[in-house]
């Protein structure tokens, strides 16, 4: 479910449309619960119109005929008049690469170990991810949290790489690291669906 209410039911490959039909009656009740809770953290939120979140800052959106790119200007964000939505996920693309790298690369140095790599994507169901290689891929959408959001996902994803489960010994590592853990992973939980442009 996304923070507009939509769901979207994923099957495999070779079921029959009829099983999405069944399995939305059958979790009607649930979806109904969701739906509310996704509506009372979008109202907590509360976003002014014409304005986005940037890790705790409010932007306030400036449209200028003719322009093409997305450009920061203190607290406002001058975009284009057209393809708006496009145009300001591009920057935010660009930009969670710019936010996230140097907070990677301060995680690793204070944990003595190395990635092999960073992405940025747009994943619907995921904050980060680190492979078994160290390739790190971080969600752009996190530069929409408030900044301590974004530096626990650091501190979560760099602590995979010494420990690739979720075992008592990760959630350990990660408490010596991101002390608050808890309360940020309950704040992504919570509010995380209101994380759209």
């Amino acid at each position: 479910m996304d923070g507009n209410g939509e769901i979207e039911v994923v099957l495999p490959s070779r079921s029959p449309e009829r099983h999405a039909e069944q399995a939305v009656k059958e979790l009607a009740p649930w979806i109904e619960r969701r739906r509310r809770a996704v509506a009372a953290a979008a109202l907590e939120v509360g976003r002014a119109p014409g304005t986005v979140p940037y890790l705790g800052e409010t932007l306030t959106l400036l449209p200028e005929r003719g322009r093409t790119r997305v450009h920061r200007s203190g607290d406002r964000l001058l975009v284009p008049e057209v393809e708006t939505s496009e145009a300001i996920e591009r920057w935010y693309r660009r930009q969670a690469r710019l936010e996230v790298a140097p907070r990677l690369d301060a995680a690793c140095a204070r944990a003595g170990s190395t990635y092999t790599g960073l992405t940025i994507r747009g994943q619907k169901t995921r904050w980060a991810s680190c492979s078994s290689t160290g390739a790190m891929s971080f969600n752009w959408r996190l530069l929409l949290a408030p900044p301590e959001i974004l530096d626990y996902v650091v501190e979560h994803e760099v602590a995979h790489l010494e420990v690739m489960d979720h075992s008592p010994r990760f959630w350990r590592l990660l408490a010596s690291r991101s002390p608050r853990w808890r309360e940020h992973s309950a704040w992504l939980k919570r509010y995380g669906s209101t994380l759209t442009l």
